[in-house]
């Protein structure tokens, strides 16, 4: 497999644009500015490539959908608002190779014909922030950005955006609002942002290292990309595995990539006398796969053939060094604090999600509690307005079915006796954070 989003991460330092330019970079603008767009478009629609921000929806047929005849200007937002626990796939891009970002971006403006694009970077990644605004300075002396680029009668500006926090702006309508200055809620939905998004105007959202694959897929073809794939899938994928393994960190490898591979080769496997009880394969906002789906191909078909998804494929693995109910909690302690609060559901459900899944911990559930939280979660999932709390509940989910032994014997047994288990204050006080 050719490493295309960490070719150069070797390096000590992120290569400023001559270096860059040296090592091959921009090259691929050749093949792409000044070529017919809709031919473009459909290299890029038939190259198979995915979004790779959790959704996984068809790169090429989601931008066709702009209008052909759609109103100026035309936005292109980049998200790099990484924020989903256990991902940090985006940043590792971002603070190591600037212009691999830039050259996707110019990439994917001149085909969707945009005239201004956004790089919306979570708050916390500053100095990463500084690095690509320095590197955008750089391409706009070189040519590279501005008016009429290599005379194709072409412009384009680019603005680093530095998101002012909450995980909630990484929700694709939040995320406009935040650029626009308003509370980052999210919006109504159609219309959607490729009709209607920035100040009105068309506007295209994607991930950063989807917007990265753009111009190696135009410049080196379509069965040069399928080929960088496994299992079945197309394109590489930086994967992420944090938790109790020898190796913690990130990994870009062909895309089907089996679980067992990242997590028992890559990642080193477990700390020493560990036991697998399970992982979530793409961050905190997806459900639980156990250690019989470790050679389940790490794509965007195969974690939905035991309820699961592939996300951003930041896995966190979970030993029986922990209660997998405390870890369901941790989870919900994040996801009740991020939520906008815009909607009921999901503002005052969540909260009391967390609290029934303390009770098993501080044993005062009994098995009438099982069923609440089954009905908690199954009212709150499809009624909230966007698909904040369905993420927050999916491992909620997931973890009722597949540990669901483990809440009958905290019932049976007054609370949780797993060794690791140190009730918080929360729970504790039988609080309810809302």
């Amino acid at each position: 497999m050719d490493k295309i989003l960490s070719r150069n991460f070797h390096h000590p330092h992120p290569l400023n644009i001559d270096e860059y330019q040296q090592a091959g970079g921009y090259r691929s603008l050749d093949s792409i500015i000044g070529q017919p767009r809709k031919e473009l478009l459909a290299t890029l629609k038939n190259s198979g490539l995915r979004g790779c921000g959790g959704a996984g929806f068809s790169t090429g047929l989601k931008w066709s959908f702009k209008a052909p005849d759609a109103p100026h200007p035309v936005y292109l937002v980049v998200n790099l608002d990484e924020a989903e626990p256990g991902s940090f796939k985006d940043r590792q891009v971002l603070y190591r190779d600037p212009h691999t970002i830039i050259e996707g971006v110019i990439a994917s403006s001149y085909i969707l014909e945009a005239d201004k694009a956004f790089i919306f970077i979570r708050g916390e990644y500053r100095k990463g922030a500084q690095g690509l605004e320095a590197a955008v300075n750089e391409a706009k002396a070189a040519g590279l950005l501005g008016y009429n680029i290599r005379n194709s009668g072409w412009n384009l500006e680019i603005d680093v955006h530095l998101s002012a926090g909450r995980y909630i702006c990484g929700e694709e309508t939040a995320l406009l609002n935040a650029i626009e200055g308003y509370r980052a809620n999210p919006r109504a939905k159609p219309p959607f942002p490729i009709a209607k998004g920035l100040w009105g105007s068309p506007t295209i959202v994607n991930n950063v290292e989807t917007i990265c694959h753009v111009p190696f897929i135009l410049h080196k073809g379509i069965e040069w990309f399928q080929n960088q794939g496994t299992n079945g899938a197309y394109g590489s994928h930086i994967f992420q595995v944090s938790g109790p393994v020898k190796n913690p960190g990130f990994f870009e490898l062909p895309l089907g990539t089996t679980a067992r591979e990242i997590i028992y080769e890559h990642a080193g496997g477990l700390l020493e006398g560990r036991e697998l009880i399970g992982f979530l394969p793409g961050g905190a906002s997806t459900q639980f796969m156990l250690p019989k789906d470790l050679d389940i191909p790490m794509h965007w078909d195969g974690p939905p053939t035991v309820g699961a998804r592939l996300g951003t494929g930041g896995i966190i693995v979970m030993d029986d060094s922990l209660c997998p109910i405390d870890f369901m909690i941790n989870l919900m302690q994040f996801f009740t604090r991020e939520s906008c609060g815009f909607c009921t559901p999901c503002r005052d459900g969540l909260p009391f999600v967390k609290y029934q899944l303390e009770k098993f911990e501080t044993g005062e559930a009994d098995m009438t509690d099982i069923d609440t939280l089954r009905e908690l979660c199954d009212i709150i999932y499809p009624n909230t307005f966007c698909a904040f709390a369905p993420g927050a509940l999916m491992p909620i989910k997931s973890g009722m079915d597949k540990f669901e032994t483990l809440f009958h014997q905290h019932i049976d047994n007054h609370g949780c006796t797993h060794p690791s288990h140190t009730p918080s204050t929360d729970a504790i006080n039988n609080k309810v954070d809302c």
